[in-house]
Order: structure tokens, then C-alpha cells, then sequence
């Protein structure tokens, strides 16, 4: 018997009917278009950067236009998580959506720096509940083996905005307003939320609840917790040295506010972040899994453009299409892994595709100096169809192991688990090549310096090329990570749940 297929005897109630799956086509189109507004907000910003700084000032703080959003999300997927298995998805889904179009509103009428960034935390207030409860929704429609399918559909959708949202973002920063970027989200988001409101049907509850607690104490904790901790990491080595006062500051006071979110959900009757989530092996192995992958994004995402540039001498244009060459393959392989895991199992896919990109992270140190461009886009290529055979069979299996009331929760953990990963990695492999840099130069400069500098010696083009390498070796460990996670954590069969027609 395949895995899928098999079933978990006393795993609580019985779950809520999924879903109504017809019709189904409105509400996937819907589910990719509020993908799409979480999706090209990054990409679609950082191409108007100096236009916006130009008109509004700011200079020093512009990178909180990133990181506040980074943030916002972040803290706030678990409290939508466990809305959405409260309350359900779609109210949910409604209500992010309607604070990410008012906080693009805003943003677009912001009169300084401040203030844009203040309404980009609005924004990312609203993007977690995006990103976790689409994700949510899309299990619930989809029955275990088609939900490769839909979650190809939303990689798609990342892959589709990693492209055109820097062109988009020129055009409209160049030829129109900065201001129309945050506009644009207006109809796409309105669009979403009709299809949402009129299509997507929500189950009956199993039980009717006399009096709903939710656990204001813990979602504040944990708001608290990553906001101290994503402060001290992006910020740390950028505003204040890694060892000053600031940055120990603010580290002892997110292991301080982390030891008091345990208490308070210890304590809790319905905690935001129940302990199951890391008792049940299955779950803490694919959010250690996840996690390092987010930490191991970090060194193609943010260092491989500086490499095409300095290194390679490509221009911005080809230097993203060299890092876009992963978005191609991640979603064919993630679309084809269901023919995989329904032979060897969740557990072994996995394995299978993280070795295979720990191979090629161990290979880019060993390209040649300077190398050809096709050379390190046939290699993130190939690491993108190995992460795409990593990451969706540990998606869609852990989604497999819970019942409906349960599965917000679930999913809300491991997307939580790989954006602190990138937070992380953006921080520890940040310090990293500004290290090598220092170490090679004779300077302490750092790798955004040399980045916007006009020309580019051989000495300096060999040391980014050194600290590149030595980011993507940090990338390998990361690999290697969750590997060994999967190995020693995760049980050889996920015990995957009976599903409900």
C-alpha cells in the first residue's frame, strides 16, 4: 500500500467536510490572484526604490520598506493560522485581503518615508493572512493526490512575479508614478475578494462552540518575540556591530519574550501555538526541514545578482534572468512530484530532492573564475527542480497528517518556520561575505557597498567571488540541515489521515 493511501486510527474528531469542489475553477483563480498580490510585492517594489527615495527621502531607513513588511508577516502567520481553523478560511481570507488593500491605499498616499513604511507593516499585516490561509484553502479543495496541481498553480504564480514584477515595477516607477505600484493591487484584490465572497463555500462546523477563547495573551507574545528578534537580525551588522549593545539587547530580549510565549501557551486554552505543533514528529521535522530552507533561499535570492554583476559583468536586466532560472523548474518538478511520493513516500521524495541540491550547493564554489552566465543559471536550474521535489511533498504531507479544524494551524507553522529561516539566513550569511570581504580587502566594507560601486577591479570582483562561495557553502550546511532533520526526525511513513469525500 502507498502512503497516501493509508490511515491514522484515534486522531480526534472527526474532521469537517472539505470544501464545496464545484465550483472549483473561481476559487483556485482567486486563490492565485491573492497569491499574486503577496507574490509581486517584494519584486515589484525594489525596482522603484530610487524613485521613491527621490521623492520622499529616506535614505537610511529605505530597507524597512522591506524588512517592516518582511515582519508583519511574519508575526502574524500563526495568529491567522489558528483564526482560520477558529473562525474559518474564508472569513479570514476576506478580512487580510481588505487590510492589504488598505494598506496599499495608503502607501500610496504617503507623504514621507515614515509614514510608507508604517502602512507597509499594514500591508504585511494583511500578507500573512495571504500566504498561510491560501495555502490552507488550497489543501481543503483538493483532494490528496491533485493537490500537486495546485500548489504548481501558486508556485506558478511566485515564479510569474520573481519576472515580471521588477519590469513592471520600472515601468510604472519610469513612465508613470511610483504611487501606481501600490495602486495596481486595487482591482486584482478587489477581483479576489468577489470571487472569494460569491464562490468559496465554507464547511459546517463539527461541533457548534458556545464561547470561542482566543488567546490574545499568546498571538501579543509572539507579535512581541519576532518583532525583537527580525529587529536585532536586520539590523544587526547594518545600523550597529553584531556585538554592541544594541544587538545583544535586543537578542536577550527575543530569547526572554520566546521563554514567555512558552508560559503564556502553556497556559492557554486555545493557544495561537499549541504544543502538538512540536510534539508530533511528523510536524517539528518539516518545519526544521522548512526552516533551513528558507535560511538556504537566502544565498541565490540576495547574494547571486551581486555575483552576476561584479563577477560575471552581466547587467541588472541578465543578472536577474540568471537567478530567474530556478523559478522555471521549480514548479514542473513540484507539479510532477505526486508520481514520486505516491511510489517512495513523502519522507524519501524529500531526502531525495534536498540531496540532490546539497550536491549542487557543494558545486558552486568549484566554477570557474570568471565563468560564463549560463554556467551558474544551469546550475540554479537544476537546484530549482531538486527544492521543488523538496519542498511540496513535505507541504502536502504534513497538510495530509491533520484534520480540516487543524490544518490552518499546521500550514501557518511551517510557513512561519521558513520565514524566520530567511530572516536568519539573510543576517548570518550577511555577516558572512561582509567577513570574507574585510578579509580579503583589507577593508571593512561590505557587499551592498561594492554592489552599487561603478567599477570593479580584479581584486574586488575575486573577493565577491569568494564570499559568494563561502555564502553558498553556509547554503549547503543549511542543506545538510534538513536532511538531516528529515533522517532522524520524520517517521518513514507520514501518518497521513482517511480523506473525507
Amino acid at each position: 500500500m502507498t502512503e497516501p493511501s493509508t490511515t491514522r486510527a484515534g486522531a480526534g474528531p472527526a474532521p469537517a467536510t472539505a470544501p464545496s469542489l464545484r465550483p472549483r475553477g473561481p476559487v483556485v483563480l482567486a486563490l492565485m490572484l491573492a497569491m499574486g498580490l503577496a507574490a509581486l510585492d517584494g519584486t515589484i517594489v525594489s525596482t522603484a526604490v530610487p524613485q521613491i527615495v527621490g521623492d520622499l527621502g529616506g535614505l537610511s531607513v529605505f530597507s524597512w520598506l522591506f524588512s517592516g513588511y518582511l515582519l508583519a508577516v511574519t508575526v502574524t502567520l500563526p495568529v491567522y493560522g489558528k483564526l482560520s481553523d477558529t473562525f474559518g478560511r474564508k472569513p479570514v481570507l476576506i478580512a487580510g485581503t481588505v487590510l492589504f488593500l488598505i494598506g496599499s491605499v495608503l502607501c500610496a498616499a504617503a507623504w514621507n518615508m515614515a509614514s510608507l513604511i508604517a502602512f507597509r507593516v499594514v500591508q504585511g499585516l494583511g500578507g500573512g493572512a495571504l500566504q498561510g490561509t491560501v495555502q490552507t484553502i488550497a489543501a481543503d479543495l483538493y483532494p490528496l493526490k491533485e493537490r500537486p496541481k495546485i500548489q504548481a498553480r501558486l508556485s506558478s504564480v511566485w515564479a510569474a512575479s520573481s519576472i515580471a514584477g521588477p519590469a513592471l515595477g520600472g515601468l510604472l516607477a519610469g513612465y508613470a508614478d511610483w504611487r501606481w505600484i501600490f495602486l495596481i493591487n486595487l482591482p486584482v484584490g478587489l477581483l479576489a475578494l468577489w470571487l472569494v465572497a460569491r464562490h468559496l463555500t465554507e464547511p459546517a462546523r463539527t461541533a457548534p462552540r458556545a464561547r470561542v477563547r482566543i488567546d490574545w495573551a499568546g498571538a501579543l507574545a509572539i507579535f512581541a518575540t519576532g518583532a525583537v528578534l527580525i529587529t536585532a537580525l536586520v539590523q544587526g551588522g547594518v545600523a550597529w556591530p553584531w556585538l554592541s549593545a544594541p544587538s545583544l539587547g535586543l537578542l536577550g530580549g527575543a530569547a526572554a519574550l520566546a521563554a514567555l510565549t512558552v508560559v503564556i501557551e502553556r497556559r492557554a486554552a486555545e493557544p495561537i501555538i499549541p504544543g502538538w505543533v512540536w510534539r508530533r514528529r511528523t510536524i517539528a521535522a518539516v518545519n526544521l526541514a522548512l526552516g533551513s530552507l528558507g535560511l538556504l533561499m537566502v544565498a541565490p535570492t540576495v547574494f547571486l545578482p551581486t555575483y552576476a554583476q561584479s563577477v560575471l559583468g552581466l547587467g541588472p536586466i541578465a543578472a536577474g534572468f540568471v537567478l530567474s532560472s530556478w523559478t522555471l523548474s521549480w514548479p514542473i518538478t513540484a507539479a510532477l512530484s505526486n508520481r514520486v511520493y505516491t511510489r517512495i513516500g513523502f519522507r524519501l521524495t524529500a531526502v531525495l530532492g534536498i540531496s540532490l541540491a546539497l550536491l549542487l550547493l557543494l558545486a558552486f564554489p568549484f566554477l570557474p573564475f570568471p565563468g560564463e552566465p549560463w554556467q551558474p543559471a544551469l546550475l540554479m536550474l537544476l537546484l530549482g527542480g531538486a527544492l521543488g521535489l523538496f519542498q511540496l511533498p513535505l507541504i502536502v504531507g504534513v497538510q495530509s497528517t491533520v484534520p480540516y479544524e487543524e490544518r490552518g494551524t499546521t500550514t501557518a507553522s511551517v510557513l512561519f518556520c521558513r520565514q524566520v529561516g530567511q530572516s536568519v539566513g539573510a543576517a548570518l550569511f550577511g555577516a558572512i561575505a561582509n567577513g570574507v570581504l574585510a578579509a580579503r580587502l583589507g577593508t571593512d566594507t561590505d557587499l551592498d557597498t561594492l554592489a552599487r560601486a561603478l567599477t570593479s577591479t580584479d581584486a574586488i570582483r575575486r573577493a565577491v567571488d569568494a564570499a559568494v562561495d563561502w555564502v553558498y557553502l553556509g547554503a549547503a550546511a543549511a542543506a545538510a540541515l534538513a536532511l538531516l532533520a528529515l533522517l532522524t526526525l520524520a517517521p518513514r511513513r507520514f501518518p497521513v489521515l482517511k480523506e473525507e469525500d
